[in-house]
């Protein structure tokens, strides 16, 4: 499973979690299944790009985004294709990652 959280930079598990999630400019992408984590910088319209963030995202094959927040709009995107949200991130990614893993976030519906 592909997981997906936006940081305010390039500092893989120590990264900051950017609460703004379609302006953060990199994603972590974490396969849990291997463990390895890569980071991708933000080419959604938002940054300059042609497309929203769900769709610039889709493109690589996450399965569940990791957010502080999310807008309605860009939510549904995810669940349209089949990517679960969770809200209430905050702090670095390897304690956002412990704290969806331990249940603590909630998730994201429409």
């Amino acid at each position: 499973m592909k997981v997906c959280i936006p940081t305010g930079n390039d500092n893989g598990m120590e990264g900051i979690v950017e609460q703004h999630f379609g302006k953060a400019p990199t994603y972590i992408i974490m396969d849990t299944s291997t463990g390895k984590v890569h980071v991708i910088a933000n080419e959604n319209n938002h940054m300059g790009g042609v497309k929203l963030p769900p769709e610039y995202l889709h493109k690589n094959d996450i399965d569940i985004m990791i957010c502080g927040g999310i807008g309605h709009k860009a939510l549904s995107m995810f669940e349209s294709y089949g990517v679960r949200g969770f809200v209430g991130a905050t702090g670095t990614v390897r304690e956002t990652l412990a704290a969806w893993e331990a249940g603590f976030l909630k998730v994201a519906t429409t």
